[in-house]
């Protein structure tokens, strides 16, 4: 027979609320604490796949460099893919051109060069959404003009175009412009040195709908970065004085909070089309990265979409810069902190500029 001190005893095996309570709580410590962890293991995941899709295009670029003797452009085929449309002036965009070196030649012989790149002839490659050319890191549910496959990558059209226009490594051929900066770029042309001009990087994309259906993004907003916002100072292009380009970077800088974009879907809002002068498929080497875009009204009135003579940097949501593909192949990791200067550098081909690898 249990004594009522035994039974006391069997039933102070259990917790109490207190106990229970105490518990809990230093469960939900420790998923604090793990939680961050555990995003921060997954964001290094995606970044370093973000680092592989690069390189393979990287990669692709050379690979197209050795069968044609120059890097691919950023338009190929007819200057005039319509009459009379919005496709004047669209071509073929670089990627397109990469197709057979990054293992996709079934899509590459799929396109058909007689028609528009944005036409219904084309829709079928146009709407192939490519996991190369999209950054694991990128959050936003819906391309910015779907059912139009959209990208991440991004080719470098060159440093301050206030400054000189097109002097990257991914610009158009003559028959686009009569620019003595455009024309092909080939292994050779690239005299600053291939392991110090940058060839790819990385935008986030545009929103969809916006403008319409969504409201342009805010500056002080979280998808500042993801819009076009326009600054009426400035310069027009190939000044030739860094002095006006340090102007118009810092007009870009002092907007303020409130001020609302006026464009946001045509960023990287078709991987297979192009225009010589937009910032669809093209970022340049003026604000450092993750920088938000400003369009240099006194330069390029007619279109939101122009980034030759104002901002275009590349932005991600990686924490603390952005990664980019330079012309020896290689990919680093560049930091929001780098250095203006060397950020310039970075983005010209024949600058005669000179920097060190350890200073980005």
């Amino acid at each position: 027979m249990l004594s009522f001190r035994n039974v006391y005893r069997l039933r102070r095996q259990g917790f109490t609320l207190i106990e229970l309570l105490v518990v809990i709580a230093i469960i939900a410590v420790l998923i604090a604490l793990l939680l961050p962890a555990v995003q921060s293991a997954r964001e290094a995941a995606r970044r370093a796949q973000c680092l592989n899709n690069l390189k393979q295009l990287g990669l692709g670029a050379h690979n197209y460099a050795s069968v044609n003797g120059c890097f691919p452009p950023m338009c190929s085929g007819p200057e005039l893919a319509g009459t009379g449309s919005y496709d004047v002036g669209w071509s073929f965009s670089w990627p397109m051109a990469l197709l057979p070196q990054v293992e996709q030649q079934q899509i590459f012989n799929a396109l058909n060069f007689g028609s528009k790149p944005r036409g219904p002839e084309n829709s079928t490659v146009g709407y192939t959404q490519l996991a190369g050319m999209l950054c694991p890191s990128e959050d936003v549910s819906r391309q910015p003009s779907a059912p139009w496959a959209a990208t991440s990558y991004h080719g470098n059209m060159g440093g301050p175009g206030i400054i000189q226009r097109f002097t990257g490594t991914m610009v158009a051929g003559t028959k686009w412009s009569t620019h003595p900066n455009l024309g092909v770029v080939s292994v050779a042309n690239v005299s600053d040195g291939l392991s110090n001009t940058a060839i790819f990087s990385e935008r986030l994309m545009g929103i969809y709908g916006a403008g319409s259906s969504t409201p342009y993004p805010f500056l002080n907003s979280p998808d500042a970065k993801r819009g076009f916002y326009d600054v009426t100072g400035g310069a027009t292009g190939d000044k030739n004085d860094a002095s006006l380009a340090m102007a118009f970077y810092n007009l870009c800088k002092s907007l303020p909070g409130t001020t609302q974009a006026k464009q946001s879907s045509n960023i990287g809002y078709i991987w297979t089309a192009a225009y010589f002068v937009h910032g669809t498929i093209a970022y340049n080497h003026f604000g450092p990265p993750n920088t938000v875009a400003c369009h240099n009204y006194a330069a390029e009135p007619g279109s939101m979409w122009e980034i030759s003579s104002g901002i275009a940097a590349p932005t991600s949501r990686h924490a603390g810069g952005v990664n980019m593909a330079l012309c020896d192949g290689s990919v680093k990791f560049i930091k929001d902190s780098v250095n203006l200067q060397t950020w310039w550098v970075l983005g010209t081909r024949r600058g005669s500029e000179v920097i060190s690898a350890d200073s980005y």
